[in-house]
């Protein structure tokens, strides 16, 4: 085949290879795409990751999403704390809803099924209450306890300086 300035112009020839996805990627997407779902306070990873949680903030959006990914499909269970009087159903329509549409959208996998497990169901208040981690306890007593230091070691300065003027004001006095 010739173009217009008369050299050959090879033929489109088709590129072979595969896309896949970790399965890490499609729960990363899917648990991103949680964060906009209201009345979803968390999904969680089990005892002993929430342990872990507790200890040190972690931002790990995959904690307790498991999926199968196969070369067209995906299979997605979830583990999830809902918000106290919300409605349950409604939740679990829209977790559906959003998983298939943002994983469809990002990697043209298929979500065939979406199997979610309530684990908990809380208010906001005992949810940010359970979420204090204790690296933050400590972070807080620490912030407290520098406060402190910092107020006593004022203190021992304030007096240490007063100290110091009436020394040399008797000092002088008596040098005079």
């Amino acid at each position: 085949m010739d173009n217009k300035a008369g050299k050959k112009v090879s033929e489109v020839k088709e590129i072979k290879g595969e896309l896949t996805f970790e399965d890490k990627v499609v729960q990363k997407i899917i648990g991103i795409a949680l964060e906009t779902i209201d009345g979803l306070l968390t999904v969680d990873g089990g005892f002993f990751s929430n342990v872990a949680n507790k200890l040190v903030n972690r931002e790990d959006v995959t904690n307790g999403i498991d999926v199968e990914v196969g070369k067209s499909q995906v299979a997605v269970d979830l583990n999830v704390v809902a918000e106290y009087g919300k409605d349950i159903a409604s939740l679990y329509d829209k977790i559906k809803e959003v998983v298939s549409r943002e994983v469809e959208k990002m990697t043209s996998l298929y979500v065939v099924e979406v199997n979610v497990t309530v684990v908990d169901v809380k208010t906001k208040e005992q949810h940010e209450e359970d979420s204090t981690t204790v690296q933050d306890r400590l972070s807080e007593a620490t912030g407290s306890l520098g406060e402190f230091t910092s107020e006593q070691t004022d203190k021992v300065k304030n007096a240490v300086s007063n100290g110091t003027n009436k020394v040399k004001e008797a000092t002088d006095s008596r040098v005079k």
